[in-house]
């Protein structure tokens, strides 16, 4: 079986930016509180008219763009989100018919804030098996609104955004460019981050989500690494997904990736749930960060306190 490859990546934000001092004017809050707590300093929010499948569809257009290739060169569409508001059509099925994409197979992912990179390994292993020659791998939500925004220890998390990747069919003979994929969960620990209830409000037990974030994900980080055959002092560059600084810190140091430049992207962007890696590697993509084929390690947790790790090779 031939391998596959991120042949581009893009991403998109709404216009409309949030900054810490705008947030304090919602509840009992400051710039200083949030920024030496969770390091954001501004999110990008999505107005009424811009729904998900919107979001979505402007990074995939960017990300076929690049590729230099048409909607009709697309065969499966993957949309990671948690926060469609309708069961059907889906949003993969929406984002093709805003792109115009003939007849592919689209299914959404609902890994919440992991969602990219199992969609990823979804597509991967789909093109592996020869079921898809191109896919679109879009991860896409609209966190505000799902978050309650009189509670002081959610909303200054949140933002909204999209990124999106165009995988291939590595061509014969070549290395593949994406690597074995690392995923789990532990499913009795699903109560730690929830998006349920009518209206769906997002809440989390944030020492529980921090203390298995940076005690157990660094040995997993690092056997998505092994798989890959590579050391995290090989790697270029770590995409994490963008939750909070004091998680994304102290886990990239102990994963050991001491070359590595390091996403934060979190704090311009917020928590951006599944669009978050899509969204911070297509901004380290676009100003340069990382060459074309080095190794960058993404790396998805959180809701179902599920995770999802592989190393790519930069487009």
């Amino acid at each position: 079986m031939n391998g596959s490859r991120i042949a581009a990546i893009g991403h998109y934000q709404p216009a409309r930016v949030l900054t810490n001092e705008d947030v304090a004017r919602l509840v009992d809050t400051s710039d200083e509180w949030i920024r030496t707590r969770v390091g954001i300093r501004t999110r990008h929010i999505a107005g009424p008219d811009e729904p998900v499948d919107e979001l979505a569809a402007h990074a995939a257009a960017k990300a076929l763009a690049t590729a230099g290739l048409a909607p009709a060169d697309i065969d499966l569409v993957l949309v990671a989100t948690s926060t469609a508001v309708d069961r059907s059509p889906n949003m993969a099925a929406r984002v093709a018919a805003r792109l115009g994409v003939p007849r592919p197979a689209a299914m959404d992912v609902n890994v919440v804030c992991a969602g990219f990179t199992h969609a990823l390994a979804t597509a991967d292993h789909t093109v592996r098996a020869g079921a898809a020659t191109r896919a679109l791998v879009i991860g896409a939500d609209k966190m505000s609104d799902v978050t309650d925004w009189t509670d002081r220890t959610t909303c200054v998390l949140v933002g909204d955004g999209a990124g999106a990747a165009v995988v291939e069919a590595c061509a014969p003979g070549t290395e593949p460019g994406i690597g074995p994929v690392l995923w789990g969960s532990v499913p009795e620990m699903g109560h730690a981050v929830r998006i349920e209830g009518t209206p769906a409000r997002f809440a989390q037990e944030g020492q529980s989500v921090y203390r298995w974030a940076t005690t157990q994900l660094p040995p997993l980080a690092r056997a998505a690494c092994e798989r890959a055959g590579l050391a995290p002092e090989d790697l270029a560059a770590v995409v994490l997904h963008q939750a909070n600084l004091r998680i994304i810190e102290p886990l990239a140091e102990r994963l050991g990736a001491v070359n590595a430049v390091v996403a934060r992207d979190v704090t311009e962007s917020g928590n951006t749930s599944a669009a978050s890696i899509p969204l911070a590697f297509s901004k380290l993509v676009e100003r340069g960060a990382v060459a074309s084929g080095d190794p960058v390690l993404l790396f998805g947790f959180g809701g179902n306190l599920s995770y999802a790790g592989q190393v790519v090779r930069c487009p």
